[in-house]
């Protein structure tokens, strides 16, 4: 029988977030003997937060040294929390501060690393791994003997645990953090206003621009500026997260009118991300496959395009509108506002 060891990064407050409670629900469903083993400055509320997690340890390694993501006093803290749980498999959440250490840590144990997994299961004593390949066109199922094995989950990819909060027996380890640990040192954050910021994960929406914003509409003017306008104000009210096609981001490098606040960090697609809301919607984009791979985990599409023989009347959106995405949005937002007031 496998031990799992489930581990997870504090937040900010000193609670677990979404992506780490999405990698509980996966350290759970293979069964097995599982072991909670947390990292952060104060671990106390966290461990309480998962008391009925069915974890038969808690195993804590905090401190001042432990708060910030830094790769040395993360890889020193899993390092120690493995080797304490006996683990033969550790899962823990695809984040930042997780996948910058932890391809390290099992290098550092003799074992192997699987990054960007979307799914696990056990089937007759044999653990099983999904993730996609090509850009997302292949899904692959993988298998190892090699232990310990450590998988980091996709955020989004499962469903965040939920359980009753409690009172946690809490075993706390003694790491020593050396000062050459302490070369790296976080000195603060920055992040845009909130009016600014246009990447959501977790927004319900995930609204998708295509080139059809810049071109050259009825009348036979280009109208970016009014585009910018009812995307800003539809995100604002709507409070989703926005996307991009490729043929759009690439303007700027062909002297073409673009949409100021749209980077290659949007994009969507066989060359950019694969978001994972639960709505999305496009609009002036083709849908074509190339953009639409990246759509394959949205479970509701719709699209917005005057283009009745389109990519997204084939099959690649739940519902087709046929109109001209400047009304619409126009009209979404007055409404959207009406309801704001």
């Amino acid at each position: 029988m496998e031990t799992i060891l489930y581990l997870a990064h504090t937040e900010a407050d000193g609670s677990l977030g979404k992506p780490a409670l999405e990698a509980l629900s996966a350290a759970k469903s293979l069964g097995g003997t599982l072991v909670a083993g947390l990292i952060g400055e104060n671990v106390s509320a966290a461990a309480n937060q998962i008391a009925s997690c069915g974890a038969t340890k808690f195993l804590g390694v905090a401190g001042a040294d432990f708060g910030p993501s830094r790769y040395a006093t993360d890889a020193a803290a899993a390092e120690a929390l493995a080797k304490t749980a006996g683990t033969t498999i550790i899962i823990a959440a695809g984040t930042m501060r997780f996948s910058r250490c932890l391809a390290g840590v099992a290098q550092r144990l003799g074992g192997r690393a699987d990054t960007h997994v979307t799914n696990v299961s056990a089937d007759g004593g044999k653990v099983t791994i999904s993730r996609w390949y090509y850009r997302q066109r292949m899904e692959a199922a993988i298998q190892r003997t090699t232990r310990p094995w450590v998988i980091l989950i996709d955020p989004g990819s499962q469903p965040a645990w939920t359980g009753a909060a409690g009172s946690a027996t809490l075993e706390t380890l003694a790491v020593t953090v050396p000062e050459t640990a302490r070369r790296t040192t976080v000195t603060g954050f920055r992040a845009p206003a909130a009016d600014a910021q246009t990447i959501r994960p977790d927004a319900e929406l995930l609204f998708v621009t295509g080139a059809g914003w810049t071109k050259k509409q009825a009348d036979g003017q280009t109208h970016v500026p009014e585009a910018e306008k009812l995307i800003r104000d539809f995100l604002g009210l709507a409070r989703a997260s926005l996307g991009s096609s490729k043929s759009l981001v690439d303007l700027g490098g062909e002297g073409q009118a673009v949409l100021g606040f749209l980077s290659h960090l949007n994009q969507v697609g066989q060359t950019g991300s694969t978001p994972r809301h639960p709505k999305g919607l496009s609009t002036c984009c083709h849908g074509e496959e190339p953009h639409t791979v990246g759509w394959r985990f949205i479970n509701e599409r719709r699209a917005i395009s005057l283009d009745p023989n389109c990519g997204w009347a084939r099959g690649k959106a739940d519902v087709l509108y046929v109109a001209d995405a400047f009304v619409v949005i126009r009209k979404v937002n007055e409404t959207l506002a009406v309801g704001k007031a």
